[in-house]
């Protein structure tokens, strides 16, 4: 009897993610960012009852919801895991296997839906909400607590650096100001000392202000960091690598990591390769949505998608 899965919305670069990952019958699949499962049912589809899916997600409310999206009580070849893809290096110990590898390894950079959506996750300055920003609300510091205790040095990285903010010194004084006199616990609060730091300019950069503070509070460039460098260790022989990000921070540190993995080393001397590389790129450029995906669904507008596969 075929497994029915509940309907879901189309991902973003649906098809070809599935066309260049390539998941067959009988692949393992590691899905370290499985969401609301939208990508995942696609690659349990296709690997069948003979595949093995491993979901991973930092948030837990998304795995509830994905149990459902999957069938899980009804199938035997999924496992989903409450974790951070920060620590793939713990993930036979998760799993209770000796060591681990898969076909496929797929990551999805964007924040779900509902993160944004929802007044009480703190991720949107739409809503009036506490500043929570965080993905794992079970542990770590909310991003009103960081506003209250980082310093001046501190923010200013965290604007400048992951909100790439022009003028953010700006910003930087009138939350100091503020917080000595009144605590910044609410998403309106932020976008009040926003607005007052840039006037008619505050509406094209308070996403840019949510997006450094997200960032921040989650660590998520740490966290890409050590996927770039853990994950191409759990690739079987011809196996595939997929991330699709959705700023420029995460896109450039993808591409350099991947165009490394994919360079052969070279004599020092004359310049001539001297091994192959363990990895080739299946993306030489990024992957982009077409305008006809774009208009259908506007958040594939700044998806890129990269890709690697190892050397069989």
């Amino acid at each position: 009897m075929p497994i029915i899965f509940r309907m879901r919305h189309t991902p973003v670069l649906h098809t070809t993610i599935l066309d260049l990952l390539a998941p067959k019958e009988g692949d393992v699949v590691l899905d370290v960012t499985v969401g609301l499962g939208g990508h995942a049912q696609s690659f349990l589809e296709k690997i069948g009852p003979q595949g093995k899916l491993i979901g991973i997600d930092a948030d837990e409310e998304n795995l509830q919801e994905v149990k459902k999206v999957l069938n899980v009580a009804k199938v035997q070849n999924v496992t989903l895991l409450h974790t951070n893809f920060r620590n793939l290096q713990s993930l036979p110990h998760l799993l209770h296997l000796p060591h681990f590898s898969c076909h496929i390894l797929f990551a999805d950079l964007g924040v779900s839906s509902p993160h944004f959506d929802d007044a009480r996750r703190g991720f949107s300055f739409r809503f009036d909400g506490p500043l929570d920003c965080r993905f794992d609300r079970s542990k770590g510091e909310t991003g009103a607590e960081l506003l209250m205790q980082a310093n001046e040095q501190e923010l200013l990285r965290i604007f400048k650096d992951y909100g790439e903010l022009r003028g953010a010194k700006k910003l930087v004084y009138g939350i100091l100001e503020s917080r000595s006199a009144h605590p910044i616990a609410t998403t309106q609060d932020l976008r009040r000392l926003t607005e007052a730091a840039f006037g008619w300019r505050a509406k094209s950069v308070l996403p840019q202000v949510f997006q450094a503070l997200r960032i921040a509070v989650n660590d998520e460039l740490g966290a890409l960091k050590i996927l770039l460098t853990e994950g191409p260790k759990l690739l079987k022989k011809g196996g595939r690598m997929g991330i699709m990000s959705f700023h420029s921070l995460e896109d450039r540190m993808v591409k350099q990591s991947f165009r490394e993995l994919a360079t052969p080393l070279k004599h020092p001397v004359t310049g001539a390769p001297i091994s192959n590389p363990p990895f080739h790129l299946l993306t030489p450029h990024p992957i982009t949505a077409t305008l006809s995906e774009i208009e259908k669904n506007p958040r594939a507008r700044s998806a890129k998608f990269r890709a690697i596969a190892r050397v069989s």
